[in-house]
């Protein structure tokens, strides 16, 4: 029994070893700062779109709240439940937020090929 013991406690310190090595390598720190920073960027853009693109963009279509859009299903109202609505200027204004992100993230794409680009050149005229 010992023997089984010592070979399961020596089998959990090998398997510490290998997470704490797969933990701190530089991609996974790198992928958890990126996903933090990403979450904190979706939020402003969200709030960016919320209060300052939708509401004048919804005064110039004539005091339209995009976030009150709605689509009332008739069909499918039941006693004691709220009606069934689809919500379309909520998905309007998630369009919008997603196609600012997709253009940031176009830009910083850019930006990196472009600082890439020397040692690119570098690395080819050596070869």
């Amino acid at each position: 029994i010992d023997k089984n013991m010592s070979r399961c406690c020596q089998c959990c310190r090998n398997l510490c070893k290998e997470f704490k090595a797969f933990a701190l390598r530089g991609d996974l720190l790198d992928l958890a700062i990126g996903i933090v920073i990403g979450t904190a960027f979706v939020n402003v853009v969200q709030s960016l779109v919320d209060d300052i693109i939708t509401p004048p963009l919804g005064l110039v279509l004539g005091g339209v709240d995009f976030v009150n859009l709605t689509i009332k299903m008739a069909n499918f109202v039941y006693k004691d439940q709220p009606p069934v609505v689809i919500r379309y200027g909520k998905f309007i204004q998630t369009i919008i937020s997603l196609v600012i992100v997709l253009f940031a993230i176009f830009f910083v794409i850019k930006g990196i090929n472009r600082l890439n680009k020397p040692s690119l050149k570098k690395q080819q005229s050596i070869e």
